[in-house]
């Protein structure tokens, strides 16, 4: 049982208080609201599909090319195979030196492995110039 003078009524536990008027001149008032970042499945950072972010890196890449639906799905489908590779190399890795923590290192590694000769050098460098632009960032 709580202690006298630490009840709470039933409105104030459930919110249920009546919302104070709000200042019709606010600026907050006029801005649309913004949808929080979409997350997948599992609550994490790695989205149910990468199929949003072919056609930004194509326009890049060749300004007037476009992807079919049935190449998106075999992109997406070479992604995910590719991620879930690299993490499972990664954890062997981590694993093997007795470390709970994957690192870039490790991610560096696994890269490296799984990707043969020129594309794994090549993929390992834009790794490393990308996480010196995420480390400028902090």
């Amino acid at each position: 049982m709580a202690e006298p003078g630490c009840e709470t009524s039933s409105e104030e536990s459930l919110g249920t208080e009546e919302p104070m008027a709000a200042d019709p001149k606010s600026p907050k008032q006029e801005q649309p609201r913004r949808r929080g970042r979409r997350r997948g499945r599992r609550g994490g950072r790695c989205p149910d599909s990468f199929a949003t972010y072919f056609p930004r890196v194509l326009k890049q890449v060749h300004e007037g090319l476009s992807l079919s639906q049935q190449a998106v799905s075999v992109m997406d489908s070479f992604v995910k195979d590719m991620f879930e590779r690299i993490v499972d190399e990664a954890s062997r890795l981590a694993r093997s030196t007795q470390r709970s923590t994957i690192t870039s290192g490790e991610i560096q590694t696994a890269v490296r492995l799984l990707l043969p000769g020129e594309i794994g050098k090549h993929a390992a460098s834009e790794a490393t110039k990308a996480v010196i632009r995420f480390n400028r960032r902090e």
